[in-house]
């Protein structure tokens, strides 16, 4: 019995050293570079805080099967995703945000567009309402049941993630100067097709005032969240320069935006 207790807790142990990594413990900044100090119940905070799966995991889509491109990712978020092809690029985004918005209780802030421009409002989802799809006409009707259990949220979500896109979300979002990025700000090409990746962590040199940066995605078909690798800069990967110059492309694993491109969630 003591044998099995002891091997119990090396197995314990182990996988606390496997599965306990956050973004954060786990991806060190260059050499001479810091984490941005920010509040402890920022977006900041809650995107650097995000799990990740051990080493050596691969990205899997929706059903299972593996991402064609291993090579875009440094690491995989630990968060499920479902099992349909809906948490695309755009979902991906307005899924952290929303994750961040549900476990502050701040329900009043989650409201994402729909392509059309109708405005899904978890607290109406919340407090007994559906949304009825018809063609290109949307409506409320109520069923009676307020709910605002997690479960009943991530429905709420794959509604959004069914009607919303990058051609409604970067209208939502308001565009910020790429020398002003910061965690939680986003990439965003709107179109069809279109892209977006999201900041998720920033270090800073204390001495050069210099910034370097992680970027997430998720992509098509519906995949697990990862962060990316830097295919500019292998010796600097997977961070990102915020280069001195405001304009010019930024080279993702997957897709070139422009630096203008940058938009903000309102905080």
């Amino acid at each position: 019995m003591k044998r099995q207790s002891f091997i119990c807790i090396l197995f314990f142990l182990s996988g606390l050293s496997l599965y306990g990594q956050s973004i954060e413990s786990r991806i060190a900044p260059p050499a001479g570079y810091v984490r941005e100090k920010c509040p402890a119940n920022s977006f900041d905070t809650y995107l650097r805080s995000l799990p990740l799966l051990p080493e050596g995991n691969k990205v899997h889509l929706y059903n299972g099967q593996l991402k064609k491109n291993q090579a875009a990712a440094y690491a995989v978020v630990d968060m499920e995703i479902g099992n349909r092809d809906l948490q695309q690029c755009a979902d991906a985004v307005i899924r952290l945000r929303a994750e961040y918005l549900w476990s502050q209780k701040r329900y009043d802030e989650i409201k994402f567009n729909f392509t059309n421009g109708f405005p899904a409002e978890y607290k109406t989802w919340a407090e007994g309402n559906r949304i009825r799809v018809s063609g290109n006409r949307v409506e409320w009707y109520t069923t009676g049941c307020r709910d605002y259990s997690y479960k009943s949220f991530r429905k709420y979500l794959d509604m959004v993630f069914m009607y919303a896109g990058t051609a409604s979300l970067s209208k939502e979002l308001t565009t910020v100067p790429y020398a002003a990025l910061s965690p939680g700000d986003v990439f965003i090409h709107g179109g069809s097709p279109g892209h977006a990746v999201i900041v998720m962590d920033v270090a800073v040199n204390p001495e050069t005032r210099k910034k370097v940066y992680l970027l997430a995605q998720s992509y098509m078909p519906a995949q697990q969240i990862h962060i990316l690798v830097n295919p500019a800069n292998s010796l600097l990967s997977p961070w990102y320069e915020l280069s001195s110059k405001a304009t010019g492309k930024l080279y993702t694993p997957e897709w070139v935006f422009e630096k203008k491109d940058l938009k903000r969630f309102n905080k």
